[in-house]
């Protein structure tokens, strides 16, 4: 039975799609790169990686009868070490190095060209696990005011501008005024930064704020989709926002039951739009 190759960043992600795996009998094995950090592997079937020695994960996966790969999770770009390349890693150096001075999406859509040239088919985490999907509407108790929904607007605007040069997918935006916006560094930066620097916002009384996530313009949604968890609230409500909107059926929802049962003691309302 083909297997599948589960390349792991950092996050639940990974770890909720190989226990998937694993209780619906599904062959799989986990990819673990050097320098990431995956405390949850034992019993899991995994494939140690070094970035710079591609020809031996592909060889590696093959032996195991992986036939497709999905990758799940964050994962920092690399430093690569020329002296460590194997002869792969030194045939498709010059691609990935002129790739990875490009935004997110052109990175991560080499990675997968290279996974397919050798034969493999990439699937997005969405396909492995569709019951993840934002639905549309408000499963949460609390609900978002007309001000919520305008600010959500106001964000998404500026998300689809950020998206348009490969930069982020989120931001927060209150009472009109973009508070924070997710570079490189990730949604949890973006929180913590909010946190840590309130806003002297126009009307102490008016809105406290939302946190949009959506999807870059072209993105390739089998790659580095949007996604949220019940730690995106706990952080959103340190930011002092009123919620979370993310792209109804472009976005993961990571543990939904318990995302909005976070959400709900925290009283923040999830809107999928």
């Amino acid at each position: 039975m083909a297997k599948l190759g589960i390349i792991a960043g950092s996050g639940a992600l990974p770890r909720l799609l190989a226990e998937d795996c694993a209780a619906r009998g599904q062959g799989y094995v986990v990819v673990q790169f050097e320098g990431v950090e995956l405390d949850w592997l034992d019993g899991h079937p995994v494939i140690k990686a070094a970035f710079e020695k591609p020809g031996k994960l592909f060889k590696n996966l093959k032996k195991a009868e992986v036939s497709t790969v999905t990758m799940g999770g964050a994962m920092g770009r690399p430093r690569l070490n020329p002296l460590r390349f194997d002869a792969t890693g030194l045939r498709l150096a010059p691609v990935v190095m002129n790739a990875m001075k490009s935004g997110d999406n052109s990175t991560l859509g080499i990675v997968a060209a290279l996974f397919e040239a050798e034969g493999f088919e990439v699937i997005g985490v969405h396909e492995a696990l569709p019951g993840l999907l934002a639905a549309e509407g408000v499963p949460t108790k609390a609900q978002p005011s007309d001000e919520d929904r305008k600010d959500a607007d106001r964000a998404a605007e500026i998300v689809a501008a950020l998206g348009a040069v490969d930069v982020g997918q989120g931001a927060v935006v209150a009472q009109g005024l973009c508070l924070g916006l997710e570079s490189l560094q990730g949604t949890d930066a973006m929180l913590r930064f909010v946190a840590e620097n309130p806003a002297r916002l126009p009307d102490k009384n008016g809105s406290k704020g939302v946190l949009l996530k959506r999807a870059k313009p072209g993105q390739d949604m089998r790659l580095d989709m949007p996604a949220i968890g019940p730690e995106t609230f706990t952080m959103a409500a340190a930011a002092g926002l009123a919620g979370v909107v993310v792209q109804a059926g472009q976005t993961l929802v990571l543990g939904q039951a318990e995302t909005v049962a976070r959400a709900d003691k925290l009283g923040l309302f999830l809107w999928g739009r």
